[in-house]
């Protein structure tokens, strides 16, 4: 990691995913200590800490907390099951977590992690999101979600902050020039500006990038925030007045 990264640890803000964040690296580190205990076998790379899955339930808990600190309903909140949308492009679309009031869907959002393998992943990461946000709008533009105001849609990403995520990545450009934006750009800013553009162009309601790294998972400020419209206080703020604003209604 760079020295500029490590330092910008110490000058978070407000800590508002610090113990899903612990929890991220923890689920990470036992799931590949347990993993081929039993069959003996293991998967290569980051695989064997990813296959698993639950790494991201701290940021469901934590969400889950918000909403219901504002006056949502538990049984409105659908985290474990329940979690089918129906899409356009395809039939249907497992969300991360969705709120719902009555028959009206209030919320759907979206949790990634990515670790390691950046040039291999980061392709497949805007797809996914691109692809979703265009089916869950189209579904409710054709109106697949009901005739409701349109729900808040959102997206967290939690990228590892390392030396490998923070340099210079060289593009090929054999036949007409990329955008200057990315010329030079790291994996991490190259995911900022994908995150804020997601919302510039209406694909998502908000977006949040947190950059961590395992060896300040205990740290009491444990990730980073590369950018405050991307941080975690606007993007709970932005849920919780979705919540409360459909609460009145």
């Amino acid at each position: 990691m760079s020295e500029t990264s490590r330092d910008s640890y110490s000058t978070a803000a407000n800590p508002v995913f610090r113990d899903a964040v612990s929890h991220f690296w923890e689920s990470r580190r036992l799931q590949g200590a347990k993993q081929g205990a039993t069959s003996g076998i293991r998967d290569y790379g980051h695989r064997t800490e990813t296959t698993g899955g639950k790494q991201m339930d701290g940021f469901v808990k934590a969400i889950e907390s918000m909403l219901k600190s504002c006056g949502v309903r538990a049984s409105d909140i659908f985290s474990a099951s329940h979690l089918e949308l129906p899409g356009y492009y395809r039939a249907t679309k497992k969300w991360d977590l969705l709120v719902m009031h009555g028959n009206r869907l209030v919320a759907a959002i979206e949790l990634k992690s990515q670790v390691g393998s950046f040039g291999n992943n980061i392709n497949n990461r805007v797809e996914e999101a691109l692809g979703g946000a265009d089916d869950i709008w189209t579904a409710y533009r054709d109106g697949g979600l009901g005739t409701y105001p349109a729900p808040w849609v959102g997206y967290l990403l939690l990228l590892q902050d390392s030396q490998k995520s923070q340099k210079s990545v060289a593009v090929q450009e054999p036949h007409f020039p990329l955008l200057e934006e990315f010329r030079g750009a790291s994996y991490a800013r190259r995911y900022e500006l994908f995150c804020r553009k997601l919302v510039r162009e209406r694909k998502y309601s908000s977006a949040c990038l947190l950059l961590a790294d395992a060896a300040t998972a205990e740290q009491v400020l444990n990730y980073r925030e590369p950018a405050a419209d991307l941080g975690a206080e606007q993007f709970m703020g932005a849920l919780r007045a979705a919540a409360s604003a459909a609460d009145q209604t």
